[in-house]
């Protein structure tokens, strides 16, 4: 009787063992699981009320916080109005050059202002230089007016391209962001529409402009944005404050072949949201690499054109294609080219042609850019087409005699 006791309490402490073996053993499990679903984080905890981290180049988002949520956006609105303001000058339809003249709306607008009186002229460089520095919202209505001829004509302008551009959670009220209970936008889309203004170099050298003057040095631009001065490779984008929207901030910045865009909106206070913002750039630079596959413009291959005044045409990228990775996986990155054999004369510049991808070793797409004409080519005259064939016949013929 005493043997068996004493082996029913060895067997009861085995089994006791092996059950706190188990539940350790499952808890380790669930953490490494959960640990593994999270993946990496930004350093510190990111309060806003919405926030986003993309890739520029590509528009891959590396992280993600409640970005679709319509928000106030404040003068962060103010990235579009830049945008139609460069592809005016874009088109030919404005310059920097041009004289501005104030109306009596402008002069009206409050908020962070210049200051504009009615009548006075202002070049639109100028005026282009206070909403990048100081989100000048006088100067906001005065670039709008002049380029749409009112603001309520711009800010349709600002809804079309908003649709264009894919922004499904915008709706803009005002070229300037002062509440309005009908201006909206989410982090996702100021992420899209910061991407398309970053295609104008120019506006890097208005938003790390730190210190600047208009009115021949007679008013001073101090930068709101401080990333600008104190992060490394920070070059734009634009502040915003209200009471409604809180303390808003798109952020850019570039390091080796990878830039980043990082917003954040409805934070506490003003410096939070740049230590907000910074965290998340950091944690992109950190744990992310940019391969630079195809610069915009690059030639990456000849087409023949069939029945056109020349025979090939240069195949172009129409934009940069950058593919983004881990860090430590760059070698893994590959591309491919899918073009046709030849295209029919006539050919338009720009007309897209075929396309760039980049991919990984086990074939999963990264990102891709549009392959276009690099130039016009028109429709060739048949005397131009059969003289071509023939001597392209000849040269054959001849060729094969040779061999």
């Amino acid at each position: 009787m005493h043997a068996r006791r004493i082996a029913a309490g060895v067997a009861l402490a085995v089994v006791l063992v092996a059950a706190v073996s188990i539940w350790n053993g499952g808890t380790s499990v669930r953490v490494a699981a959960q640990e593994k679903q999270l993946g990496p984080a930004p350093s510190i905890p990111i309060t806003a009320g919405s926030a986003i981290l993309m890739e520029a180049t590509s528009g891959r988002v590396l992280f993600e916080k409640d970005p679709d949520k319509k928000m106030a956006p404040a003068s962060i609105t103010k990235i579009m109005t830049m945008l139609l303001a460069m592809e005016a000058i874009d088109q030919g339809k404005a310059s920097l050059d041009d004289m501005v003249v104030t109306s009596e709306h402008a002069m009206e607008m409050g908020g962070s202002q210049i200051w504009l009186e009615v009548g006075e002229e202002m070049s639109l460089a100028d005026l282009m230089k206070a909403i990048a520095i100081v989100s000048a919202n006088d100067a906001s209505v005065a670039v709008a007016e002049h380029i749409a001829g009112s603001e309520e004509a711009f800010v349709d302008m600002m809804n079309q391209r908003a649709r264009e551009l894919g922004m499904t959670g915008t709706h803009f009220a005002n070229c300037h962001g002062l509440p309005h209970r009908d201006h909206y936008t989410t982090a996702r889309d100021i992420a899209i529409m910061s991407r398309a203004l970053l295609r104008y170099p120019k506006v890097h050298e208005w938003f790390t402009t730190w210190i600047d003057y208009v009115r021949g040095g007679k008013n001073i631009l101090v930068n709101t944005n401080r990333l600008v001065k104190f992060y490394e490779g920070a070059d734009g984008l634009k502040t915003g404050f209200t009471e409604e929207a809180g303390y808003c901030l798109a952020a850019t910045a570039k390091r080796g072949g990878l830039r980043l865009i990082s917003v954040v909106l409805n934070v506490a206070d003003s410096q939070l949201r740049f230590k907000e913002a910074s965290a998340l750039l950091d944690f992109g630079f950190r744990h992310y690499a940019g391969v630079e596959i195809a610069s915009q413009g690059q030639v990456m291959a000849q087409l023949d054109v069939a029945r056109g005044v020349t025979e090939k045409v240069d195949v172009v990228a129409k934009d940069p294609l950058v593919a983004v990775v881990r860090r430590g996986e760059e070698a893994k990155v590959k591309s491919e080219m899918t073009l046709p054999d030849r295209v029919s004369a006539p050919v338009q510049k720009g007309q897209k042609v075929g396309v760039l991808i980049a991919r990984l070793e086990d074939g999963t797409e990264i990102a891709h850019v549009d392959l276009v004409a690099a130039e016009e080519v028109k429709r060739g005259n048949v005397f131009r087409v059969v003289l071509r064939a023939t001597r392209n016949l000849l040269r054959t013929l001849f060729r094969v005699g040779k061999d």
